[in-house]
């Protein structure tokens, strides 16, 4: 039941990033589209992100409550080191999502809506960029847990240039999510061509900031070329996600847009395997040499099997239902 355990908070991670990455990805593409597009780029950002806005962050709590209660040591070490961090990306989860209600349902519209677009963009922007820092902190070797001094053990273990690489890459592939997830969205030719564009700048952004991010591993003796080029799973994987993305380029050339949101998942899913394959199941790599795995530091079997199955029965209420609301909040273009 370990396994089942295991998948489901991989499965879990992959849909937040992609369905949570899609949301916040919409206030970023938002932010960095011209005022006079502004007004359209909101109308399609919102239909594209109304099936999933306010269910995304299940995956997040899924994830949460598999780390509390299936894994105590380690969601007590990621809470410890990386509270900051996860403080700052809370707070950034419940101030998007109050602007957002704000921003849309208030009944009054007066100069308070000006400041509930700001908290909007900027809460969209720096949220994913928290999740990346924690991301990369867990794999960096940058946690030392015999450090002596509070930088170094709740600030610098999250705060370095790999950090700050791997957070860019987030907010870029959030924005590349939510250009391409709104694609289908469109309802005329200059709708589509805007979303083009900003689907092929975003796709520009992910390349730089992918680029950032092996550059600051590098730098900061991170093996990670050898992590995802050393086997022929991280080779496949890079090679699945390149061939996504020219599928995709073709699907938006033709405009044949059906598998574009399936090809951007899968992509996502493939650089997710890619970047953890190597060192799973260690999910925390420490400084001093150690690391927590989620087979070694998981809680009793029985609490494992009770939890395994709580997942596989949630699963058949809760999937059905989500991928219901998708479709009928689709516009299906084709």
């Amino acid at each position: 039941m370990i396994y089942v355990v295991i998948g489901f908070l991989w499965l879990s991670i992959c849909a937040y990033v992609i369905l949570g990455g899609a949301d916040f990805g919409a206030g970023i593409v938002e932010l960095f589209t011209r005022k006079k597009n502004r007004s359209k780029t909101k109308t399609i950002m919102y239909e594209s992100i109304a099936p999933v806005w306010e269910a995304n962050h299940m995956w997040l709590i899924i994830a949460i409550v598999i780390l509390f209660v299936g894994f105590p040591e380690i969601y007590t070490t990621l809470s410890t080191y990386l509270h900051i961090p996860l403080v700052l990306m809370l707070v950034g989860i419940i101030a998007r999502g109050t602007a957002f209600t704000f921003r849309h349902y208030d009944a009054v519209k007066d100069d308070w809506q000006k400041v509930y677009t700001q908290i909007f963009y900027f809460s969209s922007l720096l949220t994913p960029f928290f999740l990346g820092l924690i991301a990369a902190a867990t794999v960096s070797r940058s946690i030392n847990p015999d450090a002596q001094s509070f930088p170094d053990l709740y600030i610098f273990s999250w705060l370095n240039w790999f950090g700050i690489a791997v957070g860019l890459f987030t907010v870029s592939l959030c924005a590349y999510l939510a250009s391409v997830f709104a694609l289908r969205e469109t309802i005329d030719r200059f709708e589509l061509g805007l979303m083009i564009r900003k689907s092929h700048q975003t796709m520009l952004f992910v390349i730089i900031t992918g680029i950032l991010v092996f550059v600051s591993a590098y730098l900061s003796d991170i093996p990670l070329l050898y992590w995802i080029f050393s086997k022929p799973l991280g080779i496949m994987a890079v090679s699945f996600a390149t061939i996504s993305l020219l599928l995709i380029l073709r699907a938006m050339h033709k405009q044949k847009l059906l598998p574009v949101r399936a090809l951007a998942g899968f992509q996502i899913i493939m650089i997710l395997v890619a970047a953890t394959y190597q060192h799973n199941p260690n999910i925390i790599l420490f400084g001093n040499g150690e690391h927590l795995s989620l087979m070694e530091y998981s809680a009793a079997a029985k609490t494992i099997s009770a939890l395994g199955w709580a997942l596989i029965l949630g699963s058949i209420f809760i999937l059905p239902f989500l991928f219901y609301l998708m479709i009928s909040f689709s516009k299906q273009r084709k």
